[in-house]
């Protein structure tokens, strides 16, 4: 079978793409937006379930059972699908419910998923903290994969590992992403550790996880930029990256 006819194909106008399978049963490389009719990969999306109640669900991990609604991963997209009742055309059915707080019920999820890749990302032994220890892997022979600083860290420690930054890499600083997105509480949550401010990731399987999940999360928030940081995983990142078991 091809990949032409492994994704399914885009409703004709007037009428709700159709939902997936769910979980284990006949996996296709891509989805349908239920919005804008584009057929992208999971890992660019959201997919939505209805609950027992008929309440819309996000599933992360889409893992949850049952058929799925596939939205583009960023707050207009949601916003749209809400507004617009795709998800009533989706699931075919005038009795499904969005809840008021939906899209932050999302972005709770993403920031959840953010901190929870970081701490297996740590444990796999891919997390250097400390702002002596962060400079001294940015500038050894391995470099580092990516630069984290707490969100509230202040501007002096930031300035002075950018400044190693542009000594160890030059002009292909941009390849290496700066993440800011959680706080030094959340830091210290996810790392098991007190007073994280700066940290770093080295090259391994759980720094790949967290990468896509930090750029789903900035895609979500409207953060994206066309600059490197934000480009897509690397070849060998999949969307088995993004959701650990859940995509197998």
């Amino acid at each position: 079978m091809t990949l032409r006819d492994a994704v399914p194909p885009e409703a004709p106008e007037g009428e709700a793409p159709s939902l997936d399978r769910g979980p284990g049963r006949g996996r296709t490389p891509a989805r349908t937006c239920i919005v804008t009719r584009v057929t992208q990969a999971p890992e660019a999306m959201i997919r939505f379930v209805l609950g027992p109640d008929g309440t819309i669900v996000p599933d992360l991990r889409a893992r949850l059972p049952g058929r799925g609604a596939w939205v583009t991963a960023t707050r207009e997209q949601v916003g749209a699908a809400i507004k617009r009742r795709a998800f009533l055309r989706a699931f075919k059915t005038s009795t499904a419910k969005a809840p008021p707080d939906l899209i932050e019920q999302v972005a709770e999820g993403l920031r959840t998923d953010l901190r929870q890749a970081l701490a297996l990302a740590n444990k796999a032994g891919c997390v250097v903290t400390g702002f002596t220890k962060v400079e001294s892997a940015i500038l050894g022979s391995e470099g580092v994969a990516a630069v984290i600083h707490a969100s509230d860290a202040m501007p002096d420690g930031r300035r002075k590992l950018a400044a190693a930054l542009r000594r160890r890499y030059g002009e292909t600083i941009s390849a290496i992403p700066v993440m800011d997105a959680l706080s030094s509480t959340e830091l210290d949550m996810a790392l098991g550790r007190d007073h994280v401010i700066h940290a770093a990731l080295v090259a391994g399987a759980g720094t790949t996880g967290y990468l896509a999940r930090w750029r789903r999360f900035r895609t979500f928030e409207g953060m994206a930029s066309a600059s490197g940081e934000d480009a897509p995983p690397q070849a060998g990142a999949t969307a088995l990256d993004l959701h650990d078991d859940g995509m197998r």
